[in-house]
């Protein structure tokens, strides 16, 4: 006979970006036994073969499709959702990750809403880190690691670094967006992350964050935190981590990193 894989301990819902197929595999692969994931998927903010973040934070604070997503997934009794969208709270700052949320809480008929930038934010106080090496996906262009940068100081966690990860030569003259454009999403390899983290994460580096919920790293959180003795922090783990919190959920949670332990 075969189990239904019901979630009786907790049931989480997440919003991701169109044509993500990370996020949703991520979090179901570190999912306790008895929590289900229940994923809905929104517009991107960004136009298709554009490199336009203009607003992004407003737009998604008025996206129909989230709205949308929240309504639905607010109505399926679940225990918390969190949107998979780091770049709007980049820009956006912290007060929009306040406002979003509370709203957001509304819109999911009283459903705890988070979002993965602020589940980084309360993972890295949790951590008491202040000095982390941050590496985000190879379609994040300029203006977002500045932004990134600008989030992470206003946490007080200055970055000892931020680097963009290097997808090969095989898209090097592409532009970042065209990266994602072209389904790079679908070609990263956790290991040629974990090599190049080990390659250049700064003396200074208190922890790793590797941002962006379309990202592959849960992989390597373990090996890396072996290879560096440093916490290694993802979207998609810390918004696991942030979800279960809001359930009350307490779980063994082997490879999946020092936050767990906290």
């Amino acid at each position: 006979m075969r189990a239904d894989n019901w979630g009786w301990r907790a049931r989480f819902g997440i919003l991701v970006i169109d044509k993500d197929p990370v996020a949703e595999a991520e979090f179901w692969a570190l999912a306790p036994a008895g929590v289900t994931v229940h994923a809905g998927r929104f517009a991107s903010p960004r136009p298709p073969g554009t490199d336009s973040y203009t607003d992004t934070a407003r737009i998604v604070a008025e996206s129909a499709d989230i709205a949308q997503g929240l309504n639905f997934l607010g109505q399926m009794r679940l225990n918390a959702i969190c949107v998979c969208f780091v770049t709007s709270s980049f820009f956006g700052g912290t007060g929009f990750d306040e406002t979003f949320t509370t709203r957001a809480t509304q819109t999911a008929h009283g459903t705890p809403v988070t979002t993965t930038a602020r589940s980084i934010a309360r993972a890295l106080h949790a951590l008491e880190v202040h000095r982390p090496y941050v590496v985000v996906p190879p379609w994040f262009k300029d203006e977002i690691m500045t932004a990134a940068g600008a989030y992470f100081a206003s946490l007080g966690a200055d970055a000892a670094r931020i680097d963009r990860f290097d997808p090969g030569v095989r898209w090097r003259d592409m532009k970042p967006w065209q990266i994602w454009d072209a389904g790079g999403q679908f070609e990263i390899r956790p290991d040629d992350i974990r090599e190049q983290v080990r390659r250049n994460v700064p003396a200074s580096a208190d922890a790793v964050v590797i941002a962006g919920s379309g990202f592959r790293a849960i992989d390597i959180i373990e090996p890396l935190e072996a290879d560096l003795g440093l916490p290694v922090l993802t979207s998609n783990q810390t918004g696991m981590w942030e979800c279960l919190r809001l359930a009350g959920v307490t779980a063994e949670m082997p490879g999946a990193g020092r936050l767990f332990a906290t």
